[in-house]
């Protein structure tokens, strides 16, 4: 028996979103926020070291600019449905802008989720610019229409719910 015929809603994306969802609502649920954030933080610092290994080989760069950082993050977002843009580029800061989540409808009450953004901006431009603080302002997760996530690129003392990243220091290397 064939059931092609059937309207079911299935594919290998949404199926994955469904997956991630689910397992960051129940990982929400038995640890905490807390707890399931970071833990889901460290996913993102593997992805976010991936993708950053990508585009600098892409590119045939050893480091990004500020600028190549700021493209880089919105084509990342862009390329896995997140419509992240930038709104503001400073010396001191990056600001991006989103009205759509790549996990789609399952980020609803997912805030945890929030950290694959985290760790993935925060990786790629603390290891190309050596340091990054992560401000999640808005959050489609936490029930906001949309996201606005500020990059800070320098150190900053206002306080507020931020992580902060930095260039790993490799021992396989050697000033000089």
């Amino acid at each position: 028996m064939s059931l092609d015929h059937l309207e079911i809603d299935l594919e290998r994306d949404l199926f994955l979103r469904t997956l991630l969802g689910e397992l960051s609502g129940a990982l929400q649920d038995v640890v905490g926020l807390e707890e399931a954030s970071g833990y889901i933080s460290v996913v993102g610092a593997a992805v976010g070291k991936a993708l950053d290994q990508k585009y600098r080989a892409a590119l045939a760069v050893d480091r990004l600019s500020a600028e190549q950082v700021a493209q880089v993050l919105v084509d990342l977002k862009q390329r896995i449905k997140g419509d992240f843009y930038v709104v503001e580029q400073r010396e001191d800061r990056i600001v991006f802008a989103s009205n759509s989540c790549p996990f789609g409808e399952f980020v609803a009450g997912r805030p945890a989720l929030c950290m694959m953004t985290s760790n993935v901006f925060g990786h790629v431009t603390g290891e190309n610019l050596g340091y990054a603080r992560v401000q999640i302002d808005k959050a489609i997760a936490r029930g906001d229409p949309g996201c606005h996530v500020t990059v800070y690129l320098t150190p900053r003392e206002d306080g507020g719910e931020a992580r902060e990243y930095f260039r790993r220091v490799r021992p396989d290397l050697t000033e000089g």
